[in-house]
């Protein structure tokens, strides 16, 4: 009678709960980011200039920063999350670059959220005086 010995595995536990959260955190943050900032890409708040020509400029120089913004989140976004399910597919761990690509991801997503992926803030209804009837 022959034993056998099983041949044992360490169970990598830590590494699949993180790439589930890196899966999470940019499903959770990134991906309504580049949602919201799609919405306010063209959205503009503030002064504007006397002179037409220079409002123009302004605008079109604000359009392309925002949309190169938008533009880097969807490729930090797809860079981390193909190698993070990837990694998970075949079972390898995830190299340290795409640690972090996911913190510049959660970082350029918060840019986008605070500043033009906002919604509006609607004017607060004053309450009716019922003495003014």
């Amino acid at each position: 009678m022959g034993r056998t010995s099983a041949v044992r595995h360490p169970l990598r536990c830590g590494i699949v709960v993180l790439s589930l959260l890196i899966v999470a955190g940019v499903a959770v943050l990134a991906l309504p980011a580049l949602v919201l900032g799609v919405g306010g890409l063209f959205h503009r708040t503030g002064h504007y200039s006397a002179d037409a020509g220079a409002d123009r400029a302004s605008l079109v120089v604000l359009v392309t920063i925002r949309l190169l913004a938008l533009v880097l989140l969807v490729a930090l976004s797809a860079v981390v999350l193909v190698a993070t399910i990837g990694a998970a597919v075949q079972d390898v761990e995830l190299h340290g670059l795409v640690y972090v690509f996911f913190v510049l991801d959660l970082l350029l997503a918060a840019l986008v959220l605070l500043t033009f992926g906002r919604r509006d803030r609607r004017a607060a209804r004053r309450p009716a005086n019922p003495a003014g009837r």
